[in-house]
């Protein structure tokens, strides 16, 4: 009896080849059609789950002394903080563009512009992120999903090359 075996599409931010899935003899092909895994992290985490994740992250960097740095370019009250980067990575990670339904287009260097924003602080942003993954009970599969493309947003949002750039020179076009 030949069984056929069906690719799927990667891992969502992963370039790791495709994934076979075996499919049994009892399942038609209209089946396989309507069966799903979850490939996106809206998909396996879900509104709960990215709320959550959210609100740890904040919770984490809050209350760690290893991020006092970051956390003080935020504003006492994080709430809408949460809020935004709820929407957000609701949208990014697959689910419903909740961000770009309340404020429009979806930049994010233009809001991070007026911080300071160097290694270290991506550092720091990246690490309460890994912790809320963590502390929240994410998959190895949702981290190794979100690994490559949180790196990216954080490298996206950084605009100074290294932490001791000058904010303002007005010999310098662009400080970095």
């Amino acid at each position: 009896l030949h069984r056929p075996w069906f690719t799927l599409p990667a891992l969502w931010g992963r370039h790791s080849g495709p994934r076979r899935v075996h499919c049994p003899a009892s399942v038609t092909t209209t089946q396989t059609a309507t069966m799903t895994t979850p490939n996106t992290p809206y998909a396996i985490l879900g509104d709960a789950g990215i709320r959550r994740l959210c609100e740890d992250f904040y919770r984490i960097m809050d209350t760690r002394a290893e991020v006092a740095e970051l956390r003080a370019m935020h504003a006492d009250d994080l709430g809408p903080v949460t809020e935004r980067l709820t929407d957000y990575l609701t949208g990014w990670m697959g689910g419903p563009p909740r961000y770009a339904e309340k404020h429009g287009g979806v930049c994010l260097t233009e809001p991070h512009a007026p911080f300071h924003i160097g290694p270290k602080m991506t550092e720091q942003w990246l690490w309460c992120m890994e912790q809320a993954l963590q502390e929240g009970g994410a998959s190895d599969t949702v981290k190794d999903m979100l690994r490559v493309p949180l790196q990216r947003i954080a490298q996206a949002v950084q605009n100074r090359d290294n932490d001791d750039s000058p904010r303002n020179n007005p010999n310098i076009i662009a400080a970095g």
